[in-house]
């Protein structure tokens, strides 16, 4: 049985690459969010509410796909033993309304199409 003397170094490399996977789950998540979204508001004849609530979920899922992008470009440059820099506060917190106003966007979208087709 190894003792803690035999315990592995961790690997600098491992974590951005997590964290970068992350980022791109995230993303994925955020797009099928936008195109149910989109589907939602153009199934049936769409209201002007309801072209308006798409534009804003694209624009927030394009946001979010920009800052993510750049904190993908970020992770991937990032080399040495210490890491990538931290994301930014301003970035957190633009990337975290970005994903819940998309989300209640397009759930409210979602309710409120599905609520006039029944």
């Amino acid at each position: 049985m190894p003792g803690p003397e035999h315990r592995r170094e961790r690997d600098p490399g491992l974590q951005p690459e997590r964290t970068r996977l992350a980022w791109r789950r995230t993303t994925l998540s955020s797009t099928v969010a936008a195109v149910l979204a989109a589907k939602a508001a153009l199934h049936g004849g769409p209201s002007a509410i309801d072209v308006t609530a798409c534009a804003l979920c694209c624009a927030l899922w394009l946001g979010f796909l920009a800052l993510a992008h750049r904190r993908i470009r970020v992770l991937a440059t990032a080399s040495g033993t210490d890491g990538p820099p931290a994301l930014a506060p301003r970035h957190a917190t633009a990337a975290t309304l970005c994903t819940v106003a998309l989300a209640v966007c397009a759930v409210a979208l979602v309710f409120r199409t599905g609520s006039n087709g029944a």
